[in-house]
C-alpha cells in the first residue's frame, strides 16, 4: 500500500471500490525500492498477464517528471522495446523506406503484440500492416490461419490492412497515400490527434 498527492487521472483506477493505480503507474512506484531481478520479474509477469502496455508505460515515464523509479523502470523497460528497423525481406525494407519517404512515422518491424508477429506495426495506434507474400501464404491451411489472426487481432482492438507485394511494386504511392488516410483515421478514433 502506497500514497500520492498528485495522480494523473489515467493512473487512477478502482476496483471493487477500493482506489487503486494503474499497472504502469504501480510498476513506476515499485521501481523505487526493487532490485532489478525483482523489477524484472515484475515486468515479467506484467507480460504473462497481459497487463504490460509500453504505451501506458511511456506515458507514465512522460509524466513521472522526477520520480526515483523513473530511470530504473526506463531501464528494465529495454528488453521490452522493438527494433524498429528488424525487418525480415527486402519487400519489409522497402515497405518501412516507403512510409518514412512519404511522411509517417517509422512503423515497428516485426513486432509481437498478444503472441503474433506483426509485419509493420504503429504500437501507439494499434494498426498493423501484413505484407502479404503468395510464397509465404500460398496454402489453404496459411490463408484460414490469417484470417483467423486478423480476427483475434480486431477482438484485442488492433486495426490491419493487409497489402501484397504485387500491388505496392504497382502503385506504391496509392499503398502510401491510403496508409496515411488509414493512420490519421486511427489517431482520431483513438483521440490522439
Amino acid at each position: 500500500m502506497h500514497f500520492s498527492s498528485i495522480l494523473a487521472s489515467d493512473d487512477r483506477r478502482e476496483r471493487e471500490g477500493i482506489p487503486l493505480t494503474s499497472v504502469s503507474r504501480t510498476l513506476l512506484d515499485l521501481a523505487i525500492g526493487a532490485r532489478r531481478d525483482q523489477l524484472e520479474r515484475l515486468l515479467e509477469r506484467a507480460e504473462d498477464l497481459e497487463l504490460l502496455d509500453l504505451v501506458a508505460a511511456h506515458d507514465v515515464l512522460d509524466r513521472a517528471g522526477g520520480h526515483r523509479g523513473r530511470g530504473r523502470l526506463r531501464r528494465a523497460l529495454a528488453l521490452y522495446e522493438p527494433d524498429p528497423s528488424f525487418t525480415r525481406s527486402r519487400f519489409e525494407k522497402q515497405f518501412r523506406r516507403a512510409a518514412i519517404a512519404a511522411g509517417l512515422p517509422a512503423p515497428s518491424m516485426n513486432f509481437n503484440h498478444a503472441g503474433y508477429e506483426l509485419d509493420a506495426y504503429w504500437p501507439e495506434l494499434r494498426f498493423v500492416v501484413e505484407l502479404d507474400l503468395f510464397e509465404t501464404h500460398g496454402t489453404r491451411a496459411a490463408f484460414e490461419r490469417d484470417h483467423l489472426r486478423q480476427e483475434e487481432l480486431k477482438l484485442l482492438g488492433v486495426e490491419m490492412i493487409r497489402v501484397t507485394r504485387p500491388r505496392f511494386r504497382r502503385e506504391p504511392e496509392a499503398v502510401m497515400g491510403n496508409l496515411a488516410t488509414f493512420l490519421e483515421r486511427r489517431r482520431r478514433e483513438l483521440n490522439l490527434a
